[in-house]
């Protein structure tokens, strides 16, 4: 549905737009998208459902999810996706806060587009609010004591509330805190990294329910055994990981040979099964318990790892077996000739394969020093599951925020407020011009309060009056309950999000209306087809 609003708006394949046609038509395509995912704010969010090309579906309130599905035609939308884009790679959530407020800047500073004032006047206006809103939202922050696990998982319940998973919000909170305090990892120069996105794995299991969903102090993956005989259960194994197959090594290049004798043939077999048998003899040299290779095992091979009383398992993804690297502290092999004991991992606690629901799933636990965790998540349904990890990332997302840089700001749309009324207190003292559009910024950060009045069926005009006021005393920390639409102190209310989540939105929403404002031209690249 989205695609074809913003196609029938404005369809640029045919007419060439220059100077003010071409301006209105970008703000016209950033409002257009910003009104499909407007009412995905604030708790009481409404979902979307989006038909994908090959007809399967899509349920969420991820402003970023809802983007990534819409095909649009507008290059001006096109440049607007990519925002949330950006916002979900630089901090993870805000996706649907930076849309909103920049399609409302570009709203905002419209008519001064239309009164023929100049766009780099009203670009430089939009930045020096930028650094004045940056500053503002540096004094309403304040620190966080990362170690305190109570208010860590106030702050992550605070980012997860709007989302799907709010009803199973405590148990979610304690996952995605659990996971990242799992992968964080401090370095020799002291900073701390933590790479969610390569060491902290979701498993999607279908069936049971989502409290069911647990955070395991290792890695866990859809494999089984190569052999039905191999131990499917094994305490404080010896891990040996490799990149190399364990098969018959065929010539590089195609190979051909011509047999006149039987006995040639028979020897020919003979060098394969000796071939094989030498590689699995380097293995077990070493006493390994589970063997886990990238490529491929032969049946040969099986047997001799099955009569050295090993357990294998083959053609495992190259991100997986970094993870069982990690957790085990095994070295993955590319050569069985350079195969030495300390590549061997022994970290690992137990190793077991189980059936969950129809499949075999094979897990490392229990490790010591995991530094990766699989994150299991169940639930009724596969469009559940897919929502539930969503909003994981969301959250998981934001405690990794806070641990990199542990400031929060006030939620509710506290900080946009005070933003708001900090710039339209500064805008009286400027002269010229330059005055109108910063004030315009000044209006246009109300938006983000105003929605999450609109969107809990609240009275907008009255309940913004009545938080622009406590603001205007200095009250930074008035925002919206997005339950009930009323103006509470979010001190008390609780709700907290990471600073620099806050930065990031206000950042890329200034910057990418400066870059619209900036085009005065669309040409299109593309010919039409004749007729």
């Amino acid at each position: 549905m989205g695609a074809f609003i913003l196609t029938f708006l404005i369809d640029t394949s045919t007419v060439r737009q220059t100077g003010r046609q071409a301006q209105i038509s970008n703000i016209t395509a950033a409002k257009a998208v910003a009104d499909i995912i407007r009412t995905c704010l604030g708790p009481k969010a409404m979902l979307k459902m989006l038909l994908d090309p090959m007809g399967g579906i899509v349920l969420t309130n991820d402003g970023h999810a809802i983007l990534r599905e819409i095909d649009v035609a507008h290059p001006a939308a096109k440049s607007m996706i990519e925002l949330s884009r950006t916002q979900d790679e630089e901090v993870g959530d805000g996706t649907t806060t930076v849309i909103i407020l920049a399609a409302e800047i570009l709203a905002q500073t419209f008519p001064y587009i239309e009164r023929n004032i100049h766009p780099v006047v009203i670009i430089q206006a939009l930045k020096q609010a930028l650094s004045d809103a940056l500053a503002t939202i540096e004094m309403v922050s304040k620190p966080i004591d990362t170690s305190n696990e109570k208010s860590m998982v106030k702050l992550i319940a605070a980012s997860i509330g709007t989302k799907y998973v709010a009803q199973w919000s405590d148990h979610m909170c304690h996952l995605a805190l659990k996971a990242v305090t799992t992968v964080k990892v401090l370095q020799p120069d002291g900073r701390s990294e933590i790479d969610i996105k390569r060491y902290a794995k979701v498993e999607k299991i279908p069936g049971g329910e989502v409290s069911d969903s647990y955070v395991l102090d290792g890695v866990m993956f859809n494999k089984d055994v190569v052999h039905p005989k191999m131990r499917r259960h094994i305490e404080n194994p010896r891990v040996l990981l490799l990149d190399s197959p364990l098969e018959y090594k065929k010539g590089e290049s195609q190979t051909n040979i011509e047999i006149t004798k039987e006995e040639d043939w028979a020897r020919i077999l003979e060098i394969e099964e000796e071939q094989v048998r030498l590689m699995c003899e380097q293995i077990l040299a070493l006493k390994p318990d589970v063997v886990i290779t990238e490529k491929g095992v032969s049946d040969l091979a099986q047997h001799y790892l099955l009569k050295g009383g090993c357990s294998a398992l083959r053609r495992l993804k190259k991100s997986d077996n970094n993870r069982v690297a990690r957790v085990t502290g095994a070295t993955i092999v590319n050569r069985l000739e350079d195969l030495k004991e300390s590549d061997i991992g022994t970290r690992c606690g137990l190793f077991s394969v189980d059936l969950i629901g129809d499949e075999y799933y094979a897990s490392m636990s229990r490790c010591r020093d995991p530094q990766a965790c699989t994150i299991v998540l169940r639930g009724a349904s596969k469009d559940i599951l897919n929502e539930v990890e969503r909003n994981l990332q969301d959250a998981m997302s934001v405690a990794r925020n806070v641990f990199l840089e542990p400031r929060l700001a006030p939620g509710g749309g506290a900080t946009e407020m005070a933003v708001s009324v900090a710039l339209a207190e500064r805008a009286r003292s400027l002269e010229g011009v330059q005055q109108w559009p910063y004030q315009a910024v000044a209006d246009a950060f109300e938006v983000i309060p105003r929605t999450l009045i609109q969107n809990c069926g609240g009275h907008s005009i009255r309940v913004l009056s009545q938080l622009r006021a406590k603001h205007a005393t200095g009250e930074h920390n008035w925002g919206i309950d997005g339950e009930q639409g009323k103006v509470v102190n979010m001190e008390e209310y609780g709700i907290w999000e990471p600073a620099v989540i806050k930065q990031q939105s206000v950042k890329t929403a200034i910057e990418s209306a400066c870059l619209l404002l900036r085009v005065d031209d669309i040409v299109s690249g593309v010919r039409r087809q004749l007729e």
